[in-house]
């Protein structure tokens, strides 16, 4: 087990920290879609009690990245392959519209951000040596910029909210298959490009042509897998780096 369930958490504000780690543990994959959560041994490897972690339980249920069944307990959110694909296939549409829209509505300085952003990406060695490509949630995170940058609640509801998290679980995974770090982040760049024009046709296509290499990608892995005798049932991917920035207790996603 890595640091992010086995070493105590310090006096903040207690809650806080251990939903933050929970979050880590979850979208980096030590904790795994699907796998049942034990409050008495987290607790002991946190080393708090159970009323907090409870309470940071109930807020990731609430996040749905935890799912709770009667009977059953507490198990980490898990998508089929078939719900993770028609999910991106609705992401393509909606995000290539927020993105159209975000190059007519963006700030000149929101944009220098995403690109100030995409430097300091193309820095990590991760990148570089095609390892993955993580990015931290919500404002660190360069969907996230560019649907908030649409200016248009509904999008910004629609793929912000509930779902967020859970697909941010299969980003993180989706970027540590092989080719995929490299190739995303390229294609991070020519979106910038396309918003610094004011172009909206060429920033939706842009966006559109990213989530559809990342959802293809994914069923390429997914499909070979399946043929060497792996599920078919769920999605399983290669367990990610164990390595979490220390800035964060998030770990980054792409």
């Amino acid at each position: 087990m890595s640091d992010l369930l086995n070493s105590r958490v310090q006096a903040q504000s207690l809650v806080d920290v251990v939903a933050e780690r929970l979050e880590a543990a979850i979208i980096s994959g030590e904790l795994a879609p699907g796998s049942k959560i034990s409050e008495q041994a987290l607790a002991k490897s946190l080393g708090v009690s159970r009323g907090p972690l409870r309470e940071a339980i109930r807020r990731l249920e609430g996040r749905k990245l935890l799912q709770r069944t009667p009977n059953i307990g507490v198990r980490v959110a898990a998508l089929s392959v078939s719900d993770l694909s028609d999910i991106l296939v609705v992401r393509e549409a909606l995000e290539g519209i927020a993105c159209g829209l975000a190059a007519q509505r963006m700030t000149d300085e929101e944009i220098a951000g995403l690109e100030a952003l995409l430097k300091e990406h193309g820095s990590r060695k991760s990148i570089q040596v095609g390892a993955g490509y993580y990015q931290e949630s919500k404002d660190f995170d360069f969907h996230f910029r560019i649907v908030k940058g649409s200016r248009n609640e509904r999008l910004i509801q629609m793929l912000c909210g509930d779902l967020y998290d859970l697909l941010r679980v299969y980003r993180y995974k989706s970027s540590t298959l092989r080719g995929r770090a490299r190739n995303a982040f390229e294609e991070h760049k020519e979106i910038v490009a396309a918003l610094a024009k004011r172009d909206p046709e060429l920033a939706e296509q842009k966006m559109r042509a990213h989530i559809r290499n990342a959802r293809l990608h994914v069923e390429a892995q997914l499909g070979a897998s399946s043929e060497e005798g792996g599920p078919t049932s769920s999605v399983e991917m290669p367990p990610a780096p164990k390595k979490v920035s220390r800035r964060s207790s998030r770990p980054p996603v792409a």
